[in-house]
């Protein structure tokens, strides 16, 4: 069993700066994944061409389930607000989804502490703190018939604010006791391995660089796991034409 995650930038390629719904689905053919979270996906937004973006990756790797669930309602950058999950069909939303080529015996939505002010934050390189503000961050669950029993995955996008994303990682841990293991959390955590490791309590499946595109120096994706899954190889940060991530795989099995 192949389990990837990928924020894929709403489809856009650094190198054309364009959404381009072909290079997306050949881009999730070659990951061949059989559980894919994605993160940054657009649904019905016009820098996406008003494709819907989730259907186009779930065709290209045959998943027999999937859903997106929108973090906000509107355009990015532009005038939005949180969803609520009511949203209107064919109205603007921005999100994350989870496919699966085995069948998903239920789903569930974990709308996560969201941040209601502007905060200091220090970027590289800059002289001084910037005060930002965050968007807000939701969590998409199944529990997946696998080849070897049924099984927990969980996937989010969290905060970039340091503390913030802590806090968000450790609820939603919290809000899937019980849940069926082995448990699969994973996403753009947007925080190193050790951090994700020490808030979730879980053990991560799959090192390695993901961030920025060209020459990665940190890994802000991961796939963490409780439960008796393992890694059943190395796994590995795949370039695509698209993102200024990497796309983060592993080959898992049952412990």
């Amino acid at each position: 069993m192949r389990i990837a995650t990928f924020n894929i930038l709403h489809g856009r390629s650094p190198d054309d700066d364009r959404v381009d719904v072909d290079r997306l689905a050949a881009a999730v053919k070659t990951l061949d994944a059989d559980v894919l979270g994605l993160q940054e996906v657009d649904r019905d937004q016009p820098r996406s061409l008003g494709a819907d973006l989730t259907a186009v990756a779930a065709e290209a790797m045959g998943a027999v389930d999937s859903q997106f669930v929108a973090a906000l309602a509107g355009t990015p950058g532009g005038t939005w607000m949180a969803a609520t999950g009511d949203e209107q069909p064919g109205s603007a939303s921005y999100g994350i989804a989870l496919l699966s080529r085995y069948p998903v015996v239920s789903w569930r939505v974990v709308r996560l502490p969201a941040l209601r002010k502007r905060v200091p934050v220090w970027f590289r390189g800059a002289a001084r703190p910037k005060l930002v503000g965050d968007e807000p961050r939701v969590a998409v669950a199944a529990v997946i018939d696998g080849p070897h029993g049924q099984f927990t995955v969980a996937n989010t996008h969290l905060s970039f604010i340091a503390g913030w994303n802590s806090l968000q990682l450790s609820r939603l841990v919290r809000s899937l006791t019980g849940t069926r293991e082995p448990l699969v959390v994973m996403g753009d955590l947007n925080m190193a391995g050790r951090q994700a490791v020490r808030v979730s309590g879980l053990t991560p499946l799959a090192t390695a660089d993901t961030f920025p595109l060209d020459e990665p120096t940190r890994q802000l994706d991961h796939v963490l796991a409780r439960g008796p899954l393992t890694a059943t190889g190395p796994a590995e940060a795949v370039r695509l034409p698209l993102s200024d991530h990497r796309a983060l795989v592993v080959p898992c099995g049952a412990a």
